[in-house]
């Protein structure tokens, strides 16, 4: 967590110095190698006094919107949400705790969905939640076969 300084500065210069910093050409590929890596987790290798969450996702929007991918940073999202909280997959038992928190995990998901996908991300939400997928279920990447099923790429 940052103390303030994340936004001294031209941050957006920095965020993108410290992407090439680490051999990457786009903040979009820098967060593709670290499939499950959360936002902050991202935000502290790329600078832990300097970088905050919300900078990095808002790269990645930035990004996704030239390159017509929010679909997949939506999916890619979801991923980040859920190995946050289930590292070991989809529970297998959806008690008072894992409904909890399966419930805050899906909602960061959804708070972090650009407002042109709200609707898809709110039906899949849904649908996950009527009819769970297989116990121990943990999408690596946004190209996780199940996955594309529930949020297919087409942009909205």
């Amino acid at each position: 967590m940052t103390d303030g300084r994340s936004w001294q500065g031209n941050w957006k210069t920095r965020l993108y110095e410290r992407v090439r910093e680490h051999g990457y050409d786009s903040l979009t590929a820098f967060a593709e190698a670290r499939p499950t890596a959360s936002l902050v987790q991202l935000a502290e290798e790329l600078g832990k006094d300097d970088i905050a969450g919300v900078q990095v996702f808002s790269g990645l929007v930035a990004e996704a919107e030239r390159s017509h991918r929010l679909t997949r940073l939506v999916r890619s999202q979801f991923v980040r949400e859920l190995s946050e909280d289930f590292p070991d997959g989809w529970p297998a038992i959806v008690d008072d705790n894992n409904r909890f928190t399966l419930a805050h995990a899906l909602a960061r998901w959804c708070s972090y969905t650009p407002e042109t996908h709200e609707a898809r991300v709110k039906k899949v939400r849904d649908a996950l939640l009527e009819a769970p997928p297989p116990p121990g279920w943990r999408p690596l990447g946004p190209d996780d076969e199940f996955l594309l099923t529930l949020l297919p790429d087409n942009e909205a």
